[in-house]
């Protein structure tokens, strides 16, 4: 399952007032695993940024003075998301603002649902928790994600901020270190993320000896003489039925 967290800044608050797409960020999970690729990219808007949009990201025109423009970058970010799930805060916000920049360029272009699907995460945590608020911050602290490093919004950075949250809010084990649970400090809690390095070594396969599989037989034996019943022997049973079934 390929899965595409996206996340975007812009120079306002609607599209239909001409507001552009000024920064783009993509991360890529495969079978909820954070695989390093990402796509990420600042645009040229072709107009000013609103004072109050700046207050958010920090972004400013000089600044996008010498970027692409959005049809310079649209052949790599549709191919990026092309055939995913998009994982977005707030769908309906990212999502027409894409559409709008693929609608101003026409034809071959159709709208964002043509290529990818969309789940929204913010209706998701409004399902799990109604009443609460449900922005990235709050949920960063109700699922013990790190944010500290997070001072201004960014496309990329809460791209991979939402990635860490959508893991911990859809449940299912992860790649969650529990190592530090319990250290002392109080920024981490059991459901607190540690990325870790896809291109880690697999882990050794360390087989019992004879001597511990003689044991280990002998305490089931202790065990079905002391109940009548070991829990171990059904789920034995099990296990051989399913692999001898067609």
């Amino acid at each position: 399952m390929r899965q595409v967290v996206l996340d975007t800044e812009t120079t306002g608050l609607e599209p239909e007032q001409g507001h552009r797409i000024i920064e783009v960020g993509c991360v890529e999970l495969v079978n909820r695993r954070l695989t390093g690729r990402h796509f990420h990219q600042y645009l040229q808007p072709d107009r000013s940024i609103d004072e109050g949009a700046v207050a958010v990201h920090g972004i400013t025109n000089e600044f996008l003075a010498d970027k692409p423009r959005f049809a310079d970058i649209v052949d790599g970010l549709m191919e990026f998301i092309r055939g995913s799930e998009l994982v977005i805060h707030n769908a309906p916000f990212d999502v027409g603002f894409i559409d709008s920049e693929l609608a101003r360029l026409g034809d071959p272009w159709q709208g964002l649902e043509a290529y990818a699907r969309v789940l929204d995460t913010l209706t998701v945590a409004r399902q799990l928790h109604p009443g609460q608020k449900n922005s990235l911050d709050a949920l960063c602290r109700r699922y013990g994600v790190d944010n500290a490093h997070r001072e201004l919004h960014g496309a990329l950075l809460d791209a991979e901020i939402l990635a860490d949250i959508y893991l911990c809010m859809t449940g299912g084990q992860t790649d969650l270190s529990l190592d530090d649970y319990g250290a002392g400090d109080g920024a981490r809690g059991p459901g607190a993320l540690t990325r870790i390095d896809p291109n880690r070594p697999s882990l050794p396969v360390v087989r019992a000896m004879a001597a511990e599989l003689d044991s280990h037989a002998s305490c089931l034996e202790s065990i079905r003489q002391a109940s009548g019943r070991c829990l171990w022997d059904d789920a034995e049973e099990e296990s051989a039925g399913a692999g001898t079934s067609s």
